[in-house]
């Protein structure tokens, strides 16, 4: 059976959990404002991460590239009542608007958002036991990140990639040239996580593709 794209996302998304008013505002304002608001998780996507956080009921997340906050904030719903999220961007230009947002959503004290390059900040960041973290930074550095935070991650905690099918190039069939960086280093990414005794992993071709990990 042959499906249109585009007809298959909006059935998910009109057969998934609507967005809060808050994250509607939020996901209008990116498309208005921002650059590359394609970069944003909407709907069908933020409800998974939402589900996912009251799955795993976390008390320490992780997130890596904030990009407006509709992520962020979809990942704190289901933080544990002590529960803090801490989660890094790169561009200051974002920071308003997502401290503006994170007040709105009552979770200024709960949500630490650091500005910078996302290594830099792990590095300075305390040692800490993540129970749930999101990359969703630059995929050259994919594989960076992830053996920064995998031995952080408690067992049994996940970890989510986002991405991991770039818009199609990281498949077999696809002729990479030379000069696709980012989607060399999704592939080798991919690959990596695939042979790593260390985790189970499940690749959803959710969107651009969402890798969930969990730390043996």
């Amino acid at each position: 059976m042959q499906s249109n794209d585009d007809e298959l996302q909006a059935y998910a998304e009109a057969h998934t959990s609507p967005e809060t008013d808050l994250l509607r505002r939020l996901n209008r304002e990116t498309h208005v404002q921002v650059l590359a608001p394609r970069m944003l998780s909407g709907q069908l996507q933020g409800r998974l991460l939402s589900m996912v956080s009251h799955m795993v009921h976390p008390t320490r997340i992780l997130e890596l590239g904030t990009f407006t906050g509709y992520s962020a904030l979809c990942l704190a719903e289901g933080l544990a009542p002590d529960g803090e999220l801490h989660t890094v961007e790169q561009n200051p230009e974002q920071e308003d608007r997502i401290r503006r947002y994170l007040a709105e959503a009552g979770l200024t004290d709960r949500v630490q958002l650091h500005i910078g390059d996302a290594a830099a900040v792990l590095a300075a960041l305390p040692p800490q036991a993540w129970d749930l973290v999101f990359i969703d930074a630059d995929k050259i550095n994919n594989a960076v990140y992830y053996e920064l935070v995998l031995p952080q991650v408690r067992p049994g905690g996940f970890i989510l990639i986002d991405n991991v099918l770039w818009s199609g190039k990281v498949l077999p069939s696809y002729p990479l040239r030379a000069a696709d960086k980012d989607a060399h280093a999704v592939r080798a990414f991919n690959d990596l996580v695939q042979q790593d005794t260390r985790v189970e992993n499940v690749f959803l071709p959710l969107r651009d593709g969402l890798l969930l990990v969990r730390k043996r």
